[in-house]
């Protein structure tokens, strides 16, 4: 018997559970339409909120960079990775979020991972909603700190779990989404700060799916609650609305120096790349420029949400541009993703453990990019999907 046996074996079980993850492959630039495993399908899948990630400015700013500074930086930030435009970019970021200090890392995921076992040790203890992303579980695990959740996004819950466990521990951290990304519902994060202040606790919140999407032309969740200065730790990524690539931490200079001494994947993983910085630069040139971009992406969101429900599908707790589809088992959610493909639209079905069993779905990521052309062109094939599985009458 081999000794990866137990992982073919595990790797049978997701198939035959309708669980496991057959991976596309995009063989064209993102955008409203893309070339999938070699067919042209509307794009319903990606982050790219605004339609940035093929943006003609942003394309030319990483151009640019390459000639003026090369392809990677070959270092680590704190070696000799630092180049101009990493610290333009922070001090841009800074000032677009209106916090005092910002810094960067490779990605979201990273950024967390950095952040937390930065902040948290043994002796300390973290509040998490039961529903954070998977680099905040992951981050809270390496703190080696005692994790306890609260009710997803409930503050009397976060309250009581405060009250009952914070005299045990030397320091204390609240933690949340700002947007959460399976099901697109919002953090209370201004009741969750009077919670965090009332017991004087450190609040972190990423806001991965709410910068370029939440708040004055995209600034995220922190703006959209009014509550600059008051939160201390702001995580972010440009992967999504920004279309690019790496993460950011923003908020409390204090704690920015304090990563820039800590944080692991800053002191340990090489620089994001001259034409990331450049283009995540661009990609704020034109935020701060106009909210156009913001605007349109949640003109489509409504009505597509709209639409949707008319037809009578499911879209959950959603507040946001992400439209989840709820399916319930993970086989019907695949076959519909399947059918979906079939009919000219790709949106990737999503089971456990990404959600809770029995809480399957398709999550259709609107973008500014779409049409009313594109949007009406999905609601017909969801309509159409939809009848032939029984979803819909």
């Amino acid at each position: 018997m081999s000794k990866t046996d137990w992982i073919t074996q595990e790797i049978e079980t997701l198939k035959s559970s309708g669980l496991y993850n057959r991976i596309r492959t995009i063989g064209s630039p993102q955008g409203a339409w893309l070339v999938v495993d070699g067919q042209k399908v509307l794009n319903f899948c990606s982050n790219n909120y605004l339609g940035l990630a093929n943006h003609p400015k942003l394309v030319a700013a990483a151009k640019q960079a390459v000639d003026e500074m090369g392809v990677g930086p070959a270092a680590v930030r704190s070696i000799a990775g630092t180049m101009t435009l990493h610290l333009e970019l922070e001090k841009r970021l800074a000032a677009f979020k209106g916090v005092e200090a910002a810094i960067t890392f490779q990605s979201g995921f990273t950024a967390n991972l950095a952040t937390i076992p930065a902040l948290v040790g043994k002796e300390d203890v973290i509040f998490s909603d039961r529903l954070n992303h998977a680099s905040i579980i992951d981050g809270c695990r390496l703190s080696g700190g005692k994790i306890i959740p609260y009710d997803h996004c409930d503050p009397a819950s976060l309250e009581a779990v405060i009250k009952e466990n914070l005299p045990q521990f030397r320091r204390a951290i609240v933690i949340t989404d700002g947007v959460f990304s399976m099901d697109g519902d919002v953090a209370p994060l201004d009741k969750i700060y009077e919670v965090a202040k009332k017991y004087d606790i450190l609040l972190m919140v990423d806001d991965a799916h709410g910068e370029g999407v939440l708040g004055k032309g995209g600034r995220g969740i922190v703006d959209h609650f009014g509550l600059h200065g008051k939160v201390d730790v702001e995580v972010g990524t440009m992967s999504k609305a920004f279309g690019v690539m790496g993460g950011v931490v923003a908020g409390n200079a204090t704690i920015v120096e304090w990563l820039r001494q800590r944080g692991r994947p800053f002191l340990f993983s090489s620089a994001v790349t001259p034409p990331d910085a450049a283009a995540c630069i661009a990609a704020i040139d034109l935020l701060e420029a106009s909210t156009e971009l913001v605007d349109k992406l949640w003109a489509n969101a409504k009505y597509f949400k709209a639409e949707m429900k008319k037809l009578g599908f499911d879209t959950g707790l959603s507040a946001t541009p992400i439209t989840p589809v709820m399916l319930g088992e993970a086989p019907l959610a695949q076959q519909f993703s399947r059918d979906l493909f079939e009919a000219g639209v790709f949106a990737m079905a999503l089971g456990y453990p990404t959600v809770p069993q029995g809480k399957a779905r398709i999550r259709v990521m609107i973008s500014a990019a779409h049409s009313k052309d594109d949007l009406n062109k999905g609601l017909g094939a969801f309509m159409k999907v939809g009848k032939k599985l029984g979803v819909i009458k």
